[in-house]
């Protein structure tokens, strides 16, 4: 069963990570789609969408491996701790680095 978890939340982060594009972004970017036209202008979107696809990707293998080598060191409970610490660590920096692209 916890297979089938990691596959889909990895599917499901593939495809943030690939779905969001320049002429979306307005629409599913949470933040970038609340703010004004003058706003988004100061946002360097062509950037922050490479460094929002390579973040996806990473954060999906990381936690993929991370879950197959402890998966074989633990218990599946405790794999599914770890899995699950693995994918909320990244998310402070990602939204720290976020703000480099704001002008």
């Amino acid at each position: 069963m916890i297979f089938w978890t990691v596959f889909i939340v990895d599917v499901l982060l593939i495809f943030a990570g690939y779905v969001v594009n320049k002429n979306n972004a307005k629409y599913l970017m949470a933040g970038y789609n609340t703010m004004s036209v003058e706003e988004r202008k100061k946002v360097d979107l062509e950037n922050l969408l490479i460094f929002w696809k390579k973040f996806f990707v990473i954060l999906t293998f990381a936690s993929t491996l991370i879950f197959t080598i402890s998966y074989f060191m633990f218990s599946e409970a405790v794999t599914a701790v770890i899995w699950s610490v693995c994918l909320i660590i990244p998310w402070p920096i990602f939204i720290y680095k976020l703000q480099k692209f704001v002008k």
